[in-house]
């Protein structure tokens, strides 16, 4: 292709005077953050801190459950008044510094979390996830400014996928660490804590483009700096019927990622359960799951913007049921593999397309503010899907198919939440309301 063939491509698909190694730099920061997620709270430090730092005390996966959803639920209640400040004053670039150099310091500071270290390693978790979870919006409020409205699909699925490989990245090199260790003679005491220090050094490494190359392209708003970030988000909550699209999509989100934060959170414990899954076959399983779920990402981003935003989320909802009924009926864990690539397929989609779904519904210059609304939904989903599959294994006397099967049912729900929504009358409506807002 020749420069001028490129340049008439992006001028296609990104916003006035966006090039594109500023898209690539924005990308680049999911590459980075997803190794904290994939090494620090899926595949190596959880089942650590369960079995070392707590000792395999019986409450020890409790207290790992509530650092957790303690982290959310700050996140939840503080992600609209970030998002409100960021927008009103400029703030969303000088806001992600902050909370990377939080989230890296403090996945550092796991280093010294050893046996019995329980207090610094809660501690760590809970204010590293916090910082993880605001950047992460705060990332994603760029999306608009960068995007055109026919692109926001293509270019968020280009983030989610070089995401996947990020956390390929940071788990492969924990690994080969891990391997070289162990033929040393070294512990888990000794080679986990340097896991966090891999992790810690990517995600800081990885995070540099973006936060360097990264421009901000919305003006503060006179109307909202008059305003504290409590009386923005009070303001706007207000004014949300204004945008019945949106609010429509937000309680679609909480349903459909319920039972998407319950398949990341509890994959591993399910396969272990119900399959007898090894450590070293769980491991396998996060693998192949994050190459199928950046390829679900990239490709499916083109796709969704084909076809529509309400369309591509109503076929992903459907994978996701077809899926859970895959991996409930499994007779052996041939048939759970087929359910697990396509759980990572629908995975990769469905965080994309919700997160290109927002850039077209919220309005003009309160990106930020709107996307710590779908933060806020995103959260209390990862309270509520995890914490529905507890009580529906405890009640069904840890029967982990029943369990699953019930908290599928909020893929249902979803894709019921998910009719009515009009995204072109969504977007009309996201304009009008940042006209009345200034």
């Amino acid at each position: 292709m020749t420069p001028s063939a490129s340049s008439s491509a992006a001028s296609r698909l990104l916003q006035p005077g966006v090039r594109p190694r500023e898209v690539w730099a924005w990308a680049m920061f999911d590459f980075a953050n997803s190794g904290y997620t994939t090494v620090v709270i899926t595949a190596v430090f959880s089942a650590y801190f369960v079995s070392v730092v707590a000792g395999d005390a019986p409450w020890a996966t409790f207290a790992w459950t509530l650092a957790l959803s303690l982290s959310y639920a700050a996140i939840l209640l503080t992600a609209p008044l970030v998002g409100a400040w960021a927008d009103a004053h400029t703030g969303k670039k000088k806001l992600l510094w902050l909370t990377t150099l939080g989230c890296v310091g403090l996945t550092a500071l796991l280093f010294f979390a050893g046996p019995n270290a329980v207090v610094l390693a809660v501690v760590a978790l809970v204010l590293s996830n916090f910082f993880f979870g605001t950047g992460e919006n705060l990332i994603a409020a760029f999306l608009p400014e960068l995007a055109r409205p026919r692109a926001l699909g293509r270019v968020s699925g280009w983030g989610w996928s070089l995401g996947y490989v990020g956390g390929l990245v940071s788990l492969g090199a924990s690994l080969v660490w891990i391997g070289w260790a162990q033929g040393q003679g070294q512990g888990a005491t000794e080679f986990v804590p340097v896991t966090m220090l891999i992790t810690a050094g990517v995600f800081m490494l990885a995070a540099l483009p973006a936060l360097t190359m990264l421009h901000e392209r919305v003006s503060p708003q006179p109307a909202t700096v008059k305003r504290n970030a409590w009386a923005q988000v009070r303001h706007t909550l207000g004014h949300l019927a204004q945008l019945p699209d949106l609010k429509q999509f937000l309680l679609c989100t909480v349903l459909y990622q319920a039972g998407i934060q319950a398949v990341i959170t509890l994959a591993a414990i399910y396969a272990n359960q119900a399959f007898g899954f090894t450590t070293q076959q769980t491991i396998m399983l996060v693998l192949v799951v994050n190459v199928t779920a950046a390829l679900g990402a990239f490709f499916f981003g083109h796709f969704q913007d084909r076809i529509g935003h309400v369309r591509a989320i109503a076929l992903i909802l459907l994978v996701w049921i077809v899926m859970v009924g895959l991996a409930w009926a499994a007779p052996d864990e041939r048939m759970f593999w087929v359910a697990a690539n396509l759980a990572g397929l629908a995975m990769g989609a469905s965080q994309s397309a919700g997160r290109a779904m927002v850039g077209l519904l919220a309005p003009p210059k309160h990106q930020a503010e709107f996307f710590g609304l779908w933060g806020l939904a995103v959260k209390l989903a990862a309270i509520l899907g995890p914490l529905t599959y507890g009580i529906a294994s405890w009640a069904t006397a840890n029967d982990h198919r029943q369990a699953l099967l019930i908290t599928g049912a909020y893929f249902v729900l979803g894709l019921i939440a998910l009719v009515g929504i009009d995204a072109v009358r969504g977007r009309r409506a996201a304009h009008r309301f940042a006209v009345r807002a200034q």
